[in-house]
């Protein structure tokens, strides 16, 4: 059974932990209690990746308009496209800062959209947000929610959601509960992905194309969606609504 467990750590690229790996190990037909696969990993030293704490980037104007929270904190949608939650983070290269803006479908906790450059001003949300624009084609209605952020509150990006007929919703200020999901999303990411510290920005920019497009929204499964990848959640509900 150790086997069965260090496979499944390795095909997790060591990230998981004893609930995810029963998990995995009961998908593979083996019968095995939780509890028995906590034991064994501590036995073996076999431990997932802990959290790293990181630094908050938003920057309130006073000066922009900002709007009210229409989330609070129901983060559960009843379908696709209803509820996206967007942030910014900071990540170090060897040649200096990369800053990474994602847009996260809440239904499925999906990365929808995503920006990484070597500057955080509105176009880097933007071009975000757009490309989670171009991948979902989603109907007006749909509630945008965000933190206070000049990015965000600024007039370019307002009128982009304006646009695409998107109710903006931004969190209390400082409150990082408000926006929960995206927060656990960093605080996964950096834990979970290679150290970028020694790569290029280039070479950062590829690890986090591979972190999030194949592994977090195709293979990583979540708790909050049964143990499932995104993906996988998407697709069941797809497939039952056509049954």
């Amino acid at each position: 059974m150790v086997g069965h467990i260090k496979a499944a750590h390795k095909a997790s690229r060591e990230c998981y932990g004893s609930p995810r790996i029963h998990k995995v190990l009961l998908t593979q037909g083996q019968s095995i209690g939780r509890n028995r696969v906590a034991r064994l990993m501590r036995k073996h030293g076999i431990v997932g990746k802990h959290r790293r704490r990181f630094r908050r980037t938003t920057i309130v104007n006073p000066m922009d308009q900002w709007y009210r929270d229409v989330v609070g904190r129901r983060f559960s949608p009843d379908a696709p496209n209803k509820v996206w939650a967007s942030d910014i983070t900071y990540l170090t290269t060897s040649e200096g800062t990369l800053y990474l803006a994602v847009v996260i479908d809440l239904y499925g906790r999906r990365v929808v959209g995503w920006a990484a450059r070597t500057y955080m001003t509105a176009d880097l949300v933007i071009e975000a947000l757009t490309a989670a624009i171009e991948l979902r084609r989603p109907q007006a209605g749909l509630i945008h929610h965000s933190d206070r952020g000049t990015q965000y509150a600024s007039k370019a990006y307002q009128e982009l959601l304006r646009k695409h007929g998107m109710v903006s919703s931004m969190s209390e200020k400082g409150d990082c509960w408000d926006n929960a999901p995206v927060e656990s999303f960093f605080s996964t990411l950096k834990k979970e992905i290679d150290d970028l510290s020694k790569m290029t920005r280039r070479i950062a920019w590829q690890r986090l194309f591979e972190y999030i497009e194949i592994w977090y929204n195709r293979q990583r499964i979540h708790s909050t969606l049964g143990y499932q990848s995104p993906a996988q959640y998407e697709a069941n509900v797809i497939q039952a609504s056509k049954a």
